[in-house]
């Protein structure tokens, strides 16, 4: 060990070691410091170089027969590590291209490739007849012609910019950049706006040579690059199958007609690469763009519509697809009826070496050494379930079917979840409910980084104080003893266990210092760009099978499971806070945009010879009355503070065998905490998502809405709906807060 590592690691180790473990008894918590140890020397690097080079070696997407084999791999694997495992399957539409054709037919003729292209330097590129078409999954079918409209990033303020600038979308067929917000969002949006197809593309500004060199010479997207991915409008309706909303996808289930797939897309969606969206660019004139929405095409980037008019015409086989989810066990012992859940996708687009399979080698060594210390006589606390699932790809298919059909038995035995989608190089990121806030800090202080010698958890706090914008941020980093986890949104398979169960979860990874945003659901996600660009001595593999496996270990051993609430009752006064910012902030906007209408600033400010409009006139939003959140928000941080009291003084007594019974009834009680913060309606209009701390938003997709009823009420002007929202929220924190307080009662009567 360095001399930095030393002086890092040392001080906090040491006053680490010398109190318990949180949830642990004195006992308890020295013989977990050995098991930890004893697992986090078993994970090899070479282990997960190999793991990859077996599941990307072809292209795996659902339904394909490489898929299926690395499903069977995968269950060889478990059972050979003492496991209990099985495949269990599910069937789900899948629809993939029958017809693609993207043509300009004005002012120039011109039909696009649609086509990656295949590299002599990347072995595996050259797979053509294995590899799924570049297409958006669940676009619908459609066969149209329109003048082109270039919309930035296809989202509802760049629609408000183009309707003050007289651009005229109805009718049209828009091209829109990759980024800023979930892909389906974007044909979402323009179906709103009465666009008739939508193209998407990555722009080199994002992801290609305006950030590093191009692959193969370097990380980034090349010209002929596209992005595949799914488009369904999971925010507004719900992920997994859209044939089997809300239940599983089980044979002989019921399946609804087609035509009444609320996720389906409302206009044809396609993705083209930067080089085909060049060539479509160049022949718009209207309006220039405005500046910020300007890539680094060699062309001047005009609005349009036209003279580009384009032909774009997409049939797809609507097919039922079978899913292969592995799901293995280790029986626990005497809490065996509470589940500790970890999962990583197998599925991927193409080859998929960074997204998914740089997380899935990470599941799997964590697999194989929990297996051997079980074959060594180690038997868990509770029992843990590590799932590799299928189907995420097309949106959360395989995690979301198996969620829905055992919710039942999940409500009643899990714990949590913790997920991973991938890995790479830097820093460690955390996301997630916050009641694991401080669990995963305290498991990122005791994992060193393999480059920079420190503990990841503190080389995390140096990057949050490096990339903070005020002396405020960086004061608040420095005092508090447990770094944020970043609210849950959506994007990987912890969805359906958080936002559908209340089941606790976490998002891992590590990142920061490599991308694989350039080769991002290409062709090019293979072992090649990995093994040159990723994580390339797998190092970073081996740091992470090592937090979560640890983390899964502290889950599964602890007396008292091991849910803090301080941090929730924190991130709950922010949340509230948060909002009244937020209604203020839009009053104010609103009210010095109707003064500037009254005194002419947008006339006259708007160039005779490029006119722009003014923007739409608003109301000004009224107040709306917090005192129900603020006054839940207090009355839980109290009592965050007696429960934390209570488990401190009852902790020497946690392993007594006459508190057995009273310490299960707390563990049974601590499994309805997160529980405690959904509601069985849903949210307005999208009753799939129970959550009311946490949802993706209905217009940024993968983006965490926090407390979301009341958010989006605001951001869209429902301001009743807002208010009642606020009365619902309240009351789930009072909910909380009388969990709790039941909870530090039965933690009084441990105490003598």
């Amino acid at each position: 060990m360095g001399l930095l590592a030393a002086f890092v690691l040392t001080p906090r180790i040491m006053a680490a070691d010398s109190e318990p473990l949180y949830g642990f008894s004195p006992g308890g918590s020295e013989a977990q410091r050995k098991l930890e140890a004893s697992f986090r020397a078993l994970p090899e690097p070479d282990h997960l170089r190999q793991y990859m080079q077996r599941l990307s070696a072809r292209p795996h997407h659902v339904g394909s027969a490489y898929d299926k084999e690395n499903a069977e791999w995968i269950l060889a694997q478990m059972k050979a590590w003492g496991w209990q495992a099985s495949i269990e399957s599910f069937e789900v539409l899948f629809p993939t291209p029958k017809t693609r054709v993207l043509e300009m037919t004005e002012p120039v003729r011109f039909t696009a490739l649609l086509q990656e292209a295949v590299l002599p330097a990347d072995p595996t590129s050259g797979q053509v007849s294995e590899q799924l078409p570049t297409y958006n999954a669940y676009s619908t079918d459609g066969d149209v012609t329109a003048p082109l409209v270039y919309v930035n990033y296809g989202l509802p303020d760049d629609y408000k910019e183009l309707d003050r600038l007289g651009v005229w979308v109805k009718g049209a067929i828009v091209l829109a950049k990759y980024g800023k917000s979930w892909r389906g969002i974007k044909p979402k949006v323009g179906a709103e706006h009465g666009v008739i197809g939508c193209i998407l593309y990555s722009d080199p500004k994002d992801d290609g040579y305006s950030t590093d060199d191009v692959f193969p010479d370097g990380p980034m997207r090349n010209t002929n690059g596209v992005q595949r991915g799914s488009v369904m409008d999971f925010p507004s309706t719900s992920p997994g199958d859209p044939l089997t909303p809300g239940y599983g996808a089980v044979a002989g289930a019921k399946r609804i007609p087609l035509k009444e797939a609320a996720g389906i897309t409302k206009i044809p969606v396609l993705p083209i690469s930067s080089g085909e969206a060049q060539i479509l660019l160049a022949q718009l004139k209207g309006p220039v763009a405005p500046e910020a929405w300007r890539g680094t095409l060699p062309i001047t980037y005009h609005l349009g519509p036209g003279p580009a008019k384009v032909h774009l015409k997409l049939e797809f086989n609507w097919d039922l697809k079978p899913l292969y989810n592995v799901i293995a066990r280790i029986p626990g012992g005497s809490a065996g009826n509470q589940w500790v859940i970890r999962g990583n996708h197998h599925d991927g687009w193409v080859n998929g070496a960074a997204d998914p399979i740089s997380g899935q080698v990470c599941l799997l060594e964590e697999a194989r050494a929990l297996g051997h210390l079980a074959q060594q006589g180690w038997k868990p606390r509770r029992t843990i379930i590590y799932c590799a699932w299928d189907g995420e790809e097309p949106c959360l298919l395989g995690s979301t079917e198996w969620v829905e059909t055992h919710a039942e038995e999940l409500r009643q035995h899990a714990v949590a979840y913790v997920n991973t989608d991938g890995n790479g190089r830097g820093y460690l990121g955390m996301s997630g409910s916050h009641i694991l806030e401080h669990l995963v800090n305290a498991v990122g202080h005791d994992i060193e980084d393999p480059e920079v010698k420190m503990s990841v958890w503190k080389r995390c706090q140096a990057s949050k104080i490096a990339g903070a914008t005020n002396a405020a941020e960086r004061r608040d980093i420095r005092a508090h003893p447990d770094l944020p986890l970043s609210a849950p949104g959506s994007g990987s398979d912890y969805t359906s266990f958080v936002d559908f169960l209340g089941v606790p979860s976490l998002d891992l990874g590590f990142g920061g210092e490599s991308s694989d945003a350039g080769v991002y659901h290409s062709i090019y996600d293979d072992f090649f760009w990995y093994s040159h660009f990723g994580d390339t001595s797998f190092v970073y593999g081996r740091a992470l099978a090592q937090t979560v496996g640890t983390t899964v270990l502290r889950l599964a051993e602890a007396e008292v499971v091991p849910f803090e609430f301080n941090d929730l009752a924190d991130v709950v006064h922010q949340y509230a806070e948060d909002l009244q910012g937020l209604l203020k902030h839009k009053q104010e906007e609103i009210e010095e945009r109707n003064r500037q209408f009254e005194e002419g600033v947008f006339e006259a400010t708007s160039d005779p010879q490029h006119p722009k409009g003014p923007p739409e006139a608003e109301a000004t939003p009224p107040e709306l009355n917090f005192a129900p959140l603020q006054n839940a928000a207090k009355a839980l941080a109290a009592s965050a503070k007696g429960y934390q009291k209570a488990l401190a003084k009852a902790q020497p007594r946690l392993s007594d065998p006459t508190q057995t019974a009273a310490v299960e009834e707390l563990n049974q009680m601590l499994l309805q905490a997160e529980r405690s913060l959904t509601d069985p309606s849903g949210l307005p209009r999208r009753p799939w998502f129970k959550h009311l701390l946490y949802a993706p938003g209905v217009y940024s997709g993968y983006g965490a809405k926090t407390m979301p009823g009341v958010r989006e009420g605001i951001e869209f002007g429902r301001y009743d709906e807002a208010e009642k929202e606020i009365v619902r929220v309240a009351k789930a924190l009072d909910g909380e807060t009388a969990l709790l307080n039941s909870a530090a009662k039965i933690l009084d009567g441990l105490n003598p």
